[in-house]
């Protein structure tokens, strides 16, 4: 028997859960195989990005991963202090104020997607179907250019029995062993070099002061890494072992016996070994991240790269996070299929990107520091500094393309707002309730477009004219929002306004503000008050610096076009109603 779905997920890592929720969010027909026989228990991966925080924010659950989690809040670089032992020479915050209102923390990777698993229920009731071996993936060309085709055939097994599967997309989320990645005939083209380390994940009796912090080692015996786990006692340690060694043939005894000697001058003994793994440092990037656009490769299915800078796990499922919302808009009619072209376009820059530092950052991890060089010891500080604002997941910028527009954009009315990255946060207070809060929180993961409008002052003539006249553009009966908003829908449903002001909040009443941007949503006919911010000081926090953190001039304004996914379209005047137009004609399909 065959089963047809408009999309099946081969493979229930982080990419595969991520792209999942859009879909579950939106009531896509879709199933998630996985050929493990339940659910993840026990994780490799730890790391998590500010980004990916972000994220889980957009989702409403960052309160249960911060919850559980290690704050990662310091580094600390140990070095050899040519006496045998090792001494402490450095210290830096763990990542720099200012590149995210969210903070980098661990979390195994069992319990991050134990958190999706459980949102994507509460969406749809749909868990993971486990024991499925993808066997085979093909694709008849012949049906790729219709919409209402099942193009796809995917064969699996599942307790000795052949299922078979038709589907209008699938996504390859099966790991760096991809049955999907090798059905397609494409291939992982890069290098390995000799050197092996070991990761272990360990509960250590020690009095090695930073036992409790990020820390990296240079010692006389080789160099260490230190992540805290979650749960205050068990630790992860990466241990670059003695060249000449083959990442199959270490042991657990040789990892241990080589932290012992590069913690050298202080006690280490293992009370026990939670998981341990050996293997040898290599870049791989895939030739082709989809096929016909009807198959997609996401994370170790297409990028694999060394675990130390904590990035697999998170461009993983920031993979998930792109195709997902696409995917979910063009099967919902909201958009052309040419947007899914857009999903290689994008993140296969951004792997691209991830390989060439992490070859940079595996030479920072694995140089040797003299300690009678102290030029060479401040360098490492400086270079790990530096890194901060890619480990942190915020420095991909995706180049232009249908839905990302730098070329006709007007950066230097915000100076601070980059086209093709996402939005950054700053505080703002909410006019109606006088809460002072993160402007990334107007943004959730809802499949909604945004306007996010500077305004300005509009105790100024000219400011509120043109919020005025913005207003009575998006709100004609025959204009850009009634075209795109199906009928019975909200009148924000897919394009939604988020005004931000300038001034003294007190002085600005909610009657100042036009209609549009206080729309009646509820079932019970109240206007929607939460869509006006102002950039000023609150009761609790101070601040009143948005402007400044965006670079807007609050006399010329400015408004920005943003994706779903909290990445920036476009920046421009508040009067360039034709752009608007322009932009959104180019890629939604109309409702009306």
């Amino acid at each position: 028997m065959v089963q047809r779905v408009d999309v099946l997920i081969c493979g229930s890592g982080s990419a595969g859960l991520c792209a999942a929720l859009w879909l579950a969010r939106s009531g896509i027909n879709f199933k998630i195989l996985d050929k493990r026989s339940e659910r993840m228990t026990r994780g490799q991966a730890d790391g998590v990005q500010c980004r990916t925080v972000e994220i889980f924010e957009s989702f409403g659950v960052a309160e249960d991963l911060l919850r559980d989690a290690y704050h990662v809040l310091e580094v600390v670089f140990w070095e050899s202090n040519g006496k045998g032992s090792i001494t402490r020479t450095g210290r830096t915050a763990d990542t720099a104020p200012g590149i995210s209102h969210q903070p980098h923390v661990i979390l195994n990777q069992a319990r991050l997607n134990g958190i999706l698993l459980d949102l994507m229920a509460r969406s749809n009731g749909q868990d993971v179907e486990y024991g499925y071996e993808v066997k085979e993936v093909r694709i008849d060309s012949a049906k790729t250019s219709t919409k209402d085709e099942y193009p796809v055939t995917v064969t699996t097994e599942k307790d000795g029995k052949t299922e078979i599967f038709e589907a209008k997309y699938v996504l390859g989320c099966d790991g760096a062993h991809s049955t999907v990645r090798r059905s397609l005939g494409y291939k992982m083209i890069g290098d390995s070099t000799d050197a092996v380390w070991g990761v272990m994940d360990i509960y250590p009796r020690t009095n090695f002061p930073d036992i409790r912090k990020k820390a990296l080692l240079y010692s006389d015996h080789g160099n260490l890494l230190i992540i805290p786990r979650e749960g205050g006692s068990l630790v992860r340690f990466y241990v670059k072992l003695p060249d000449g060694r083959i990442a199959k043939n270490v042991k657990l005894e040789d990892v241990h016996d080589t932290a012992r000697r590069i913690f050298q001058g202080y006690d280490m003994e293992f009370a026990d070994t939670y998981w341990w793994s050996a293997y040898s440092i290599g870049q791989r990037l895939v030739d082709h991240f989809s096929k016909d656009d009807r198959v997609f490769l996401t994370g170790d299915a297409c990028h694999t790269h060394a675990p130390k800078a904590g990035q697999g796990m998170n461009v993983s499922l920031q993979d998930g996070y792109n195709i997902g919302w696409k995917l979910a808009a063009v099967l919902n009619g909201r958009a052309s299929p040419d947007l899914l072209k857009t999903y290689s376009l994008e993140r296969q820059k951004v792997a691209s990107d991830l390989i060439d530092f992490d070859r940079n950052f595996m030479k920072l991890f694995s140089q040797e520091v003299k300690h009678e060089d102290q030029t060479n010891a401040n360098l490492v500080v400086r270079q790990f500094v530096a890194t901060g604002p890619f480990t942190a997941g915020i420095t991909a910028k995706y180049n232009d393309s249908e839905i990302t527009f730098a070329a006709r954009s007007k950066p230097d009315l915000a100076v601070n707002l980059h086209v093709g990255m996402r939005f950054p946060s700053a505080q703002v207070v909410r006019l109606c309730d006088a809460r002072a809060m993160q402007l990334q929180r107007a943004l959730p993961s809802d499949g909604r477009w945004r306007l996010v409008i500077f305004a300005g002052d509009i105790r100024d003539l000219n400011s509120a004219k043109k919020l005025d006249s913005l207003a009575k553009f998006l709100s004609s009966q025959k204009g850009l929002v009634q075209k795109f908003t199906r009928e019975g829908d909200d009148i924000d449903s897919f394009i939604d306004p988020v005004v931000v002001l300038h001034g003294a909040r007190a002085e600005i009443e909610q009657e100042h503000i036009p209609s549009y941007f206080q729309p009646v949503t509820s079932p019970w006919g109240v206007r929607d008050l939460h869509k006006i911010f102002i950039d000023d000081e609150s009761y609790n926090s101070g601040h009143g610096k948005a402007y400044e953190a965006y670079g807007v001039d609050v006399q010329k304004g400015a408004l920005a076009i943003v994706r779903p996914d909290q990445y920036i379209s476009m920046v421009i005047s508040l009067e360039d109603y034709d752009e608007i137009d322009r932009f959104f004609n180019g890629f939604a399909r109309p409702q009306n």
